[in-house]
């Protein structure tokens, strides 16, 4: 990954961190147009809304959809601390997004579950190609495996005692 990708990722990061300070699982997303503008960012807000859906990424799928001529859909990047759980994908395939650039895959997450004793997710983790065939990935950063795990971890131990 290159350094302004890294930036990004850094930029979820603390989306994450933020979410895990509210009480939150650590996501955090970013939408960039293709000239590199942060088009719009999000982190998990479901702690405290009762509502299991709050994602970051589904949330930058909305409002790319709404905002955003399919062109300049298909020319963003979204940009997450974490690969899409296969409903973002979903939304993110029907929204017409272009590029995912993630922090950690969902088999490292779901290895970190199990490793912990924490009860898997919902849903299958599944690969994003498995889910939107054809969108093109980078990730996992090295760079950042250590301290997503750290946040994970933090915010499994908070929630259930890890």
């Amino acid at each position: 990954m290159h350094t302004t990708e890294l930036a990004h990722l850094h930029r979820c990061v603390e989306l994450a961190t933020e979410a895990v300070e509210a009480g939150d699982e650590p996501f955090g997303s970013l939408l960039v147009a293709q000239d590199g503008t942060v088009l719009a960012e999000d982190r998990n807000r479901v702690a405290g809304t009762g509502d299991p859906i709050r994602h970051p990424e589904l949330a930058l799928a909305r409002w790319a959809a709404t905002h955003l001529p399919p062109s300049a859909r298909a020319a963003a990047t979204v940009y997450t601390s974490g690969e899409h759980c296969p409903m973002c994908a979903a939304a993110h395939g029907w929204a017409g997004l272009g590029r995912i650039v993630y922090g950690h895959s969902s088999a490292q997450l779901a290895g970190w579950l199990a490793e912990w004793g924490a009860p898997a997710a919902p849903v299958r983790p599944l690969p994003v190609q498995d889910v939107v065939p054809g969108v093109v990935v980078a990730g996992p950063a090295p760079e950042l495996t250590e301290q997503l795990r750290e946040l994970h971890r933090r915010s499994r131990a908070t929630s259930s005692g890890i």
